[in-house]
């Protein structure tokens, strides 16, 4: 990207920084709103009808200080058995869609190509799609949502190259089976954390630390998966199915700190480091040219005999290239991005390989989680970045929400849905950006990871002290009805 194009697309997205009152337009007539859960943070029934082990089963069982106060999935929110109930909130809240994820253990417990399918697992989520189809609600369909079947852990995980035959099968099985009621799919959600979180940080299962190593590995698996699991739906199902493909990528919104050009070109830097790191390669086939660039002279200075970051053939960029029917992202908050002095060339990471400085203003409102400061404003700047930098894509929020600890009076998060639905619709009229879809993070409390059940996401509250797991609506739920029902953000529109 020339120098130019790089200070003319940031300029274009800088000039939203202030907060403004919620706006009194309406949304058009062809934007859906939805929500979203995850299987292994709501289903529970960790071990019935035959589901394997996941490496969260495995995580949350042999290390459980893992979890803030030894939490696990086991039974999460019991969706597994609940799912009709689930329905009926979805149905109450009148969503378009409901975005859902697959456990890969549940449908192939051993995660093998070729190894036995779980009859049992397919059924459940056949029952599940089809109780969603008669209350007039579109399932979206989330393949892999963090959950790798333990077996395949064992085998390497997703830094070893097999990954994508045994996914390609999954795919393939998935498509057979669930496909003729599934019209929107995703392969992968936020593949940035299944391999920085999960490879280099150690944060998330399976909580290996391999920084600059094992996570550039993990990510050149996982998007030949996606082609290849693309590829597939495209020539043997899409002619049917009539259905549509695409990856979830997240990111932070990296606001430059100052208008200067080595501020400017770090927030791009971040960007391209992040969301670009998976979608320049869906969309042309290969990494960002910084990301290249810098990981190969700098595994040149250390004395690397190739680059930390492995590379596609030029066959595997023709095959990955435009292997996604729609554009997806995942946001939530935001961080000034600094230039920093080039840090010692010897140190093996990919906080060095990026090389940015990021802070926060103390002004912001913080949620109960201790990244995610609330700044709507940022969010229409990455919707904004995305359509120019990826020649004004269809683009689908596919999560956006805020945490808190509990309670059913949650104010703060009707307010914050409010304020970034109001960027959305800014940049959708004002901007002309072509956002669809609108999806909520979350239907109800659930799993929250290495938090576990204290930080809060839901609309519904869930007793999890209770066996029965009752779900409660909170303020939130009525508040987002009355968006989906009138269109409107506040009590009155245009």
């Amino acid at each position: 990207m020339s120098n130019n194009l790089l200070v003319t697309i940031l300029l274009s997205v800088l000039v939203y920084r202030e907060a403004t009152a919620a706006t009194n337009r309406t949304f058009p007539d062809y934007f859906k709103f939805g929500i979203a859960t995850a299987s292994y943070q709501v289903e529970g029934a960790w071990n019935e009808d035959g589901k394997g082990e996941n490496i969260w089963d495995h995580l949350c069982h042999t290390n459980p200080t893992f979890v803030d106060n030894g939490d696990n999935g086991d039974i999460a929110c019991d969706s597994y058995h609940k799912y009709k109930e689930d329905v009926a909130l979805l149905k109450d809240l009148g969503v378009d869609y409901y975005r859902f994820s697959l456990s890969w253990s549940r449908i192939i417990p051993l995660g093998l190509a070729g190894s036995p399918v779980n009859q049992a697992g397919i059924d459940y989520y056949k029952s599940l799609i089809q109780e969603l189809g008669d209350n007039g609600i579109e399932p979206m369909v989330t393949i892999f949502h963090w959950d790798l079947p333990e077996t395949l852990q064992e085998f390497g995980g997703f830094p070893n190259p097999e990954l994508e035959e045994h996914f390609a099968y999954y795919a393939r099985v998935v498509f057979e089976n669930l496909g003729d009621s599934v019209t929107y799919w995703t392969t992968f959600n936020e593949p940035l954390q299944t391999c920085h979180q999960g490879y280099s940080t150690g944060t998330m299962a399976p909580g290996y630390k391999s920084s600059g190593l094992a996570e550039y590995k993990c990510a050149h698996t996982l998007i030949k998966a996606h082609a290849k699991a693309y590829h597939i739906y495209d020539e043997e199902f899409r002619p049917q199915q009539q259905g549509y493909v695409g990856i979830v990528a997240d990111t932070t919104w990296f606001e430059p700190a100052s208008d200067s050009d080595a501020d400017q070109e770090a927030a791009e830097r971040a960007l391209q480091f992040n969301y670009g790191w998976y979608i320049n390669a869906v969309v042309n086939g290969n990494y960002p040219a910084v990301m290249i660039e810098r990981i190969d002279e700098r595994s040149k200075q250390q004395g690397f005999e190739t680059s930390r970051l492995p590379k596609f053939t030029e066959e595997e960029i023709e095959y990955i290239k435009g292997t996604h029917d729609y554009l997806a992202i995942n946001a939530y908050t935001t961080v000034y991005a600094q230039a920093k002095e080039e840090t010692d060339p010897t140190v093996v990471s990919y906080e060095s390989d990026l090389n940015v400085d990021t802070f926060i203003d103390e002004s912001w409102e913080q949620s109960a989680s201790s990244w995610l400061r609330v700044v709507p404003w940022g969010l229409r700047n990455l919707l904004n970045w995305l359509s120019k930098t990826y020649n004004h894509p269809e683009i689908f929020v596919t999560e956006n929400g805020v945490s808190d600890l509990g309670g059913l009076d949650d104010d703060r998060r009707i307010n914050f849905y409010q304020e970034y639905l109001s960027n959305v619709l800014e940049a959708i009229l004002d901007d002309g950006v072509n956002v669809t879809r609108y999806t909520a993070w979350s239907l109800m409390d659930n799993f929250e990871w290495a938090r576990g059940y204290t930080e809060k996401f839901g609309m519904y509250s869930v007793n999890f002290d209770n066996p029965g797991r009752p779900r409660t609506p909170k303020a939130s739920a009525s508040y987002y009805a009355q968006v989906i029902a009138s269109r409107c953000l506040v009590d009155t529109c245009e």
